[in-house]
Order: structure tokens, then C-alpha cells, then sequence
């Protein structure tokens, strides 16, 4: 597991975007869970970041792709709706201590 961010980094309802090994990820904390998935829409591979550590809509309670509009399921990151519907965003494992959060790329 590599080390991604200090707990307190990540707030409740908060997205942040991450590059480890040449590798883009995106962490979402919601309702006290940490959420880590690769930085890529699966419909076009595309980043679906609009602006640095922006990946959620308006409401903060999906996660949004910048370039057309999907919507994913924060806890799972199935597409709920657009192009993509159906489709799922590349979960990363991941856990939570006092020391940090970490990911397994």
C-alpha cells in the first residue's frame, strides 16, 4: 500500500485528485469512508476533473465527469447517467488509519 494523504487532507464530502507513480487517482470521502478510484472516465479515458480537486456535481453527491456530464455512484462508481451508463470507474483498494489514508495501485 502506498501512503495517498493525511486523513484530515480529505474532509467529509470532499474529492481530491492524486498522481502516484505516473498514475492519476481521485479520493472521495462520504460519510466517513474513503473512496479511491483511477482518474479516468471509461467512456473516452478522459481525466474527469473540470478544475484540480473538483470530480463531484453540484450537490457533492456524485462524482462528475468534466468532459460530457456522467454521473457515478460515489460508493461503488457505477455510471448512473450518460454516455457511459451502466459502466463502472476503476475502483482502487484502499484503507484508512491515524497515519493516513493508502491505496494498492
Amino acid at each position: 500500500m502506498q501512503f495517498l494523504c493525511a486523513p484530515s487532507y480529505l474532509p467529509e464530502g470532499q474529492s481530491r485528485g492524486f498522481t502516484l507513480d505516473d498514475e492519476r487517482v481521485f479520493a472521495v470521502r462520504k460519510d466517513g469512508q474513503v473512496f479511491v478510484y483511477r482518474n479516468y472516465c471509461p467512456h473516452r479515458s478522459v481525466p474527469l476533473d473540470w478544475q484540480p480537486d473538483q470530480f463531484l456535481d453540484s450537490s457533492a453527491s456524485l462524482i462528475q465527469c468534466a468532459t460530457h456530464g456522467a454521473l457515478f455512484l460515489i460508493d461503488s462508481g457505477e455510471c448512473v447517467a450518460g454516455p457511459c451508463a451502466g459502466q463502472s470507474l476503476y475502483k482502487l483498494e484502499s484503507r484508512e488509519d491515524a497515519d493516513g489514508i493508502w491505496v494498492n495501485l
